[in-house]
């Protein structure tokens, strides 16, 4: 005769079995949840200020720069028919044409430095390079690019397309030129030359940014034009901020 044994059942409050309940289980859950969005909001927290302390820098040395280059180059740069830009901290030489009477960098569809241009650069670079060389900017300069910019004009181009990698071409050329004469002054020492070798660039960009006027019509005069531009150490730390926030 077999012997049936009874069937324990679960009864409310009792606390014996093994199972945790659902709403022990969600309330479990909730907490880890909590704990974890704290987390994040406390990175975030974090990430934000960081960036803005490097915003804050960034601004600060781009000020204190500006108002170096407008120093040393203030009694010069309308006789060089040369800007100065504070937000791209660029210093912006307009290619002007001959009857304009004012300084010629290039002839006509010539990528080779002229002799005025070869003047201006060899009065210009060597005070440009001292001023970066200022201790306080030396150490957050990682680029120095030099930009070579056409108007989107070429006579005898087939199409839009052919007038552009002309104009690269050109562009092209002349930034190297600039850079092979100015690696080349008596006036950059050695220790500059070291400085300079990885940061200093050449970059042609044929028409790509035009300058526009008031009636978004392209500026061709103002369009050509060489820049001498510096790239600061902003981007490598808020890259870094982000890197860390993965």
């Amino acid at each position: 005769m077999s012997e049936v044994f009874p069937v324990r059942r679960s009864r409310a409050g009792d606390d014996e079995g093994p199972w945790v309940s659902v709403s022990d289980l969600m309330a479990g859950l909730m907490l880890v949840f909590l704990a974890i969005a704290i987390f994040f909001m406390i990175q975030v927290a974090e990430d934000k200020q960081a960036i803005e302390e490097v915003a804050k820098d960034y601004a600060a040395i781009r000020t204190e720069l500006f108002k170096a280059l407008e120093q040393e180059f203030e009694a010069d740069k309308a006789r060089w028919g040369a800007e100065l830009e504070e937000a791209t901290l660029s210093v912006r030489f307009l290619l002007r044409e001959e009857e304009m009477n004012s300084r010629v960098f290039f002839q006509a569809g010539s990528p080779e430095v002229s002799t005025d241009g070869r003047e201006v650069l060899g009065e210009f670079f060597p005070r440009y390079v001292g001023v970066l060389m200022d201790p306080r900017f030396v150490d957050h300069i990682t680029e120095v690019r030099i930009e070579g910019h056409t108007s989107s004009e070429w006579k005898g181009a087939l199409d839009e397309r052919d007038a552009y990698l002309r104009n690269l071409e050109l562009s092209q050329g002349r930034t190297r030129s600039v850079l092979q004469f100015v690696m080349g002054l008596p006036g950059v020492t050695e220790h500059w030359r070291t400085w300079l070798l990885p940061r200093l660039t050449a970059n042609g960009l044929s028409y790509s940014k035009p300058v526009l006027k008031a009636d978004a019509s392209e500026d061709y005069s103002r369009s050509r034009r060489v820049e001498f531009r510096v790239i600061t150490d902003a981007h490598e730390q808020l890259g870094a901020i982000l890197d860390l926030g993965d």
